[in-house]
This record gives structure tokens, C-alpha cells and sequence, in this order.
């Protein structure tokens, strides 16, 4: 009895944290979406919005440059940043078509959106899909071209 309630505590456990991640599975995407663009609004900064899920490696290590690696200032200087949980595909996936991002190319994949709410740069081929290959510098690069572009 003792063995079948400690396999089913450390599954419990395993369960609890494979499910946490840097995105929000019970998020309102929408929501989060128009939040973040009356932010913009005042500030005059784009909006980046990352779409990806828990599961994904490439994702959280695009998360983990996002919060300490080379491109941590860039990303917060220039873009307020919403994440947008796609699950295994079968959640907000209409928001991504509705900006023109392919998901099924991979994920992460992002959009910048003037503070209007109007696209002006979307991942079209997968180009962060292979985010750990990329690397914190490749990481840096992209966004940094992402960046000046916007600026201009």
C-alpha cells in the first residue's frame, strides 16, 4: 500500500511540474493581447507577442533569454511582450492566423504589432523554432535586426 501511494505522490508531483512554464495555460490571450496595447499606446513601443507552449524547449530557452540572457535589455527597451500559449496546438491558434503567423512552421513564434494593434513583422518560415541552436547571441541578432527596424 505504502508503494502505490508514493508512486501515485512523486506522479502527482511530476504531473505539478511539467505543467508550470512561462506560459499562462489559463490565460485569456485576448485580453492579455488588448491589455498590453493600451499599455503601448502611452508608451509609444511596439508589442511583441511570442507565441509557444510549456512543453516547448525552444520556448522556454527563447523565455529564459527574454529574462536574463543577452537580449533581456534589448527586448525590454524596445517592445512591451505578451506570451500567448498555444498548448499542443489547440489553443489560440486563431489569434495567430488572424496576424499572419504559421505556427505549424514551429514555435516560438512572434508578431510585433505597432501600438495600434497592426502587424509589422511576423515569423513566417520558423525562424525561432530551433531557438536553443540560435543560441543567447543568435537570439540577440534577430531581435536586435527586429529592433532597428521598428525604430526607423
Amino acid at each position: 500500500m505504502r508503494r502505490y501511494l508514493l508512486l501515485a505522490l512523486l506522479m502527482a508531483f511530476a504531473l505539478a511540474h511539467a505543467a508550470t512554464g512561462p506560459y499562462d495555460e489559463a490565460a485569456d490571450a485576448k485580453a492579455d493581447i488588448g491589455a498590453v496595447l493600451t499599455e503601448a499606446r502611452q508608451s509609444k513601443l511596439p508589442v511583441l507577442v511570442v507565441f509557444g507552449a510549456n512543453w516547448c524547449g525552444d520556448c522556454k530557452m527563447l523565455d529564459a533569454a527574454f529574462k536574463t540572457g543577452a537580449a533581456a535589455p534589448l527586448i525590454a527597451r524596445n517592445f512591451h511582450v505578451v506570451k500567448v500559449n498555444v498548448g499542443k496546438f489547440d489553443r489560440n491558434v486563431d489569434i495567430a492566423e488572424f496576424y499572419g503567423v504559421p505556427l505549424k512552421k514551429g514555435i516560438p513564434a512572434v508578431v510585433v504589432l505597432s501600438a495600434q494593434g497592426k502587424p509589422l513583422y511576423a515569423t513566417r518560415g520558423g525562424e525561432l523554432a530551433d531557438a536553443r541552436a540560435m543560441g543567447d547571441t543568435g537570439v540577440y541578432d534577430f531581435f536586435a535586426k527586429i529592433a532597428a527596424a521598428q525604430s526607423r
